[in-house]
């Protein structure tokens, strides 16, 4: 079974740190930042996409059987919980069979890193009592024009074709779902990519503070992100008649939800303070 064979997820729980996020959101750089702390260890050599669990484990289906990126939120089958008929002793125990061999098991934290942890998290903490949940939120539009380029590099087919609003969209929903979950969930912190680059070391000091490590995050892997870029996309749709209907479309929609967030649709530099309001039972 590897390193955890003997060890009972009562105990093992509070060692657990899963992360989640929308594809191209920067959960990468920020679980790789995470990992170089000397308590810390995340998945390493699983040779497959992003060290990502999802695709080392055989119990629950990964994001691509719901659409992949840019998609998955959107089929509420992805939405697992306590209630799946999924979360048993027994799948606990297959994904530490799955998870084990690729940590560093001496270290006091472990971390599995996948998107679809976003709408997971009930599940995981339900099946790893006491695990701790981060999930990394980036600006809609940054996130839907990253992935509608990702989309189109991996594939040409048509089947992968989508739009700028429909990606804006899987985003909602999956924050959506989030919020809705937040009342149910233990150890969970929500961090923004913008203020994971520009203030690298107050914003790792509070994921510190939530896991319990002693000792600073180290932060000097971050960088900036390419939002400019992203921005000049995002105006340039103003251009035509089809970006200008995306554009407006997107901005009535969903700019009331988003602001909760911090964020604007004009444009993608504006960011304001973290503003959520958490659902109530």
């Amino acid at each position: 079974m590897g390193p955890h064979e003997d060890v009972a997820v009562a105990d093992l729980g509070p060692r657990l740190v899963f992360v989640g996020g929308m594809h191209r959101s920067g959960t990468t750089p920020f679980t790789s930042a995470l990992g170089r702390h000397p308590e810390v260890s995340g998945l390493t050599g699983t040779g497959v996409l992003e060290d990502e669990g999802q695709h080392l484990q055989d119990v629950y289906p990964v994001a691509a059987a719901y659409g992949g990126p840019g998609r998955f939120a959107l089929d509420p089958r992805s939405h697992l919980t306590e209630d799946s008929p999924l979360a048993s002793p027994e799948a606990a125990q297959r994904l530490l069979r799955a998870w084990s061999p690729y940590w560093r098991s001496e270290r006091h934290l472990l971390i599995e890193k996948s998107p679809p942890n976003i709408v997971m998290g009930r599940f995981l903490q339900a099946l790893f009592p006491g695990s701790a949940l981060v999930v990394v939120v980036r600006h809609p539009v940054s996130v839907a024009l990253a992935t509608l380029k990702w989309r189109r590099l991996v594939s040409r087919r048509p089947q992968n074709a989508a739009s700028v609003e429909l990606m804006v969209h899987n985003w909602v929903s999956a924050h959506e779902t989030l919020l809705a979950d937040l009342p149910h969930l233990r150890r969970v912190r929500i961090i923004r990519y913008e203020d994971l680059v520009a203030q690298p070391e107050s914003t790792l000091t509070e994921v510190g503070d939530l896991l319990g490590l002693q000792t600073p995050v180290p932060h000097s892997s971050l960088v900036g992100s390419h939002t400019s870029d992203y921005e000049r996309r995002w105006q340039a749709m103003e251009r035509t008649p089809w970006g200008r209907r995306q554009r407006r479309q997107i901005i009535d929609q969903y700019g009331e939800f988003v602001a909760g967030f911090g964020y604007e649709l004009e444009t993608l530099d504006a960011v304001e303070p973290l503003r959520l309001v958490v659902p109530r039972d």
